[in-house]
């Protein structure tokens, strides 16, 4: 039986970055920066790879791409529409579309020509899929069937708005069914599961459920720069932002898998930009121009969200929230997206990467019992050893306290010293604190919420504009021992 050979491109968490931005590198205990990704960079890799493998190619994008940044959010996602479609993917998942509500995400998926696939999304009322579980792809002389799983912390952890009138499910439960299905029924050859879950939630998936030849994972923003194999089952994730094309080279005969290449193509300046979609992006992003490019004021070192315990980029953030509302306390969630600041001239598109949701600042009186058991949520949230709990991005961003804890400690018992002005914290006390949006202090913590006249990127505006020397820093508010 003759051999076939079948490439798969991924991009996973590309957050609205349509054109070049910074990217964080790792380096001798340092973070080094480069210019990256772009869609005219990922449109050039993609013709490539359909040119030397015509016929044999699959394009999958795991989500979180319609929504992260000013261009994608003004139009709810809509202006993205013809960009996707003409890199000619061949089905997504789905997260932080989201953020438009469900009524927007079935218009935008109605918008693509490949299918928008969840097996774990349904409607209240019915009971039903809200989304196509699963398509059958032909190339390269095989039968693939692709299964989507989107984000399952939507309606658990993000504002209600995000959820109304659908519920979602873990999706493990489902897959089983789904795999035979497509086996039996389809008689795939392959079948390739599109997750949103997250690497560790993937990772226990391939664990769990047999039968995947090829798991292509996103949401936690994982440089994999070779596949990880769980049983007979590769894993891949590439980045996040457009800085990385995954792609993965699978040999299959007589219904097997029998050999699995894995490069992550770094999207970088070597990368000639194709000039079809270098117009493209020009023509919509040029209304807001003008807009994006004012300077706002200046910052003198990096920013950026490359560290999960704080991050220098949300230490600003919160320090504009803080002033805004008159607090020294200040909390606001964990956000993976985000491409770094660096150095110079900070303008308004900086600020709307910074913070796209563009949530209302509010504030909040917390108890010390309250303030203790919300951090203790959180901790658990991003580091349950239950993959499946695991539900959050990176740890809250906090201002005006040090949290020390241990990561393995069990649930609840994590925290040992938290202080607020070098002060352990007091169970009755009241804390004042500000926070941003809904995410920043849950609705079960809490008490005399009071929203402020000033927003997110207005506190910004006004930090920056006080001309002092803003700089990017990691202050120890949350140090793991």
């Amino acid at each position: 039986m003759s051999q076939r050979h079948l490439s798969i491109l991924q991009i996973n968490d590309l957050h609205g970055y349509l054109e070049p931005h910074p990217e964080v590198f790792r380096g001798r205990g340092q973070f080094n920066y480069r210019t990256c990704g772009g869609l005219a960079r990922i449109a050039s890799i993609f013709k490539q790879v359909r040119t030397e493998r015509p016929g044999a190619v699959l394009a999958l994008d795991n989500g979180d791409t319609f929504h992260g940044t000013f261009v994608a959010g003004q139009s709810r996602g809509e202006a993205m529409l013809p960009l996707m479609n003409a890199l000619e993917f061949d089905a997504m998942t789905l997260h932080w579309e989201f953020a438009y509500g469900p009524a927007q995400v079935r218009k935008l998926a109605a918008g693509l020509t490949y299918p928008a696939l969840a097996i774990n999304i349904y409607d209240k009322v019915s009971g039903q899929p809200v989304f196509d579980p699963s398509c059958v792809i032909e190339r390269a002389g095989l039968r693939i069937g692709i299964i989507g799983i989107a984000s399952n912390i939507v309606d658990k952890g993000m504002p209600p708005s995000f959820s109304e009138g659908v519920r979602f499910t873990l999706g493990n439960t489902e897959l089983p069914g789904h795999i035979d299905r497509l086996r039996s029924v389809d008689k795939v050859d392959l079948v390739v599961v599109l997750s949103h879950l997250g690497f560790a939630q993937d990772a226990q998936l391939a664990a769990e459920v047999p039968g995947i030849d090829a798991l292509i994972s996103g949401h936690t923003h994982n440089r994999l720069y070779r596949p990880v194999w769980v049983g007979r089952t590769p894993i891949i994730q590439s980045g996040c932002h457009g800085s990385f094309v995954g792609r993965l080279d699978l040999t299959v005969e007589g219904g097997q898998v029998i050999d699995v290449r894995h490069q992550l193509i770094c999207v970088d300046e070597q990368i000639e930009p194709d000039a079809e979609m270098t117009h493209r992006v020009a023509e919509i992003v040029a209304p807001h121009r003008d807009f994006l490019d004012q300077v706002v004021g200046r910052v003198h070192s990096p920013l950026d969200r490359a560290t999960s315990l704080e991050a220098s980029m949300d230490n600003v953030l919160l320090d504009a929230i803080a002033a805004a509302a008159g607090t020294r306390l200040a909390f606001s969630n964990g956000w993976r997206y985000g491409a770094p600041i660096l150095p110079g001239d900070v303008t308004m598109e900086h600020l709307w990467n910074i913070v796209p949701t563009h949530p209302p600042i509010s504030t909040v009186e917390l108890s010390g019992d309250e303030l203790r058991a919300m951090l203790e949520a959180n901790l658990e949230r991003t580091y349950s050893p239950d993959p499946y709990r695991q539900m959050g991005g990176f740890v809250k961003r906090c201002r005006g306290l040090n949290m020390y804890f241990k990561m393995e400690n069990p649930k609840g018992h994590r925290i040992e010293d938290l202080l607020v002005d070098g002060v352990p914290v007091q169970p009755g006390r009241i804390y004042r604190a500000a926070m941003l949006g809904e995410q920043g202090v849950p609705m079960k913590y809490g008490s005399n919420r009071q929203k402020i006249e000033v927003d997110a990127i207005q506190s910004l505006q006004q930090l920056f504009a006080r001309g002092t020397q803003v700089r990017g820093s990691r202050r120890g508010s949350v140090v793991a021992v």
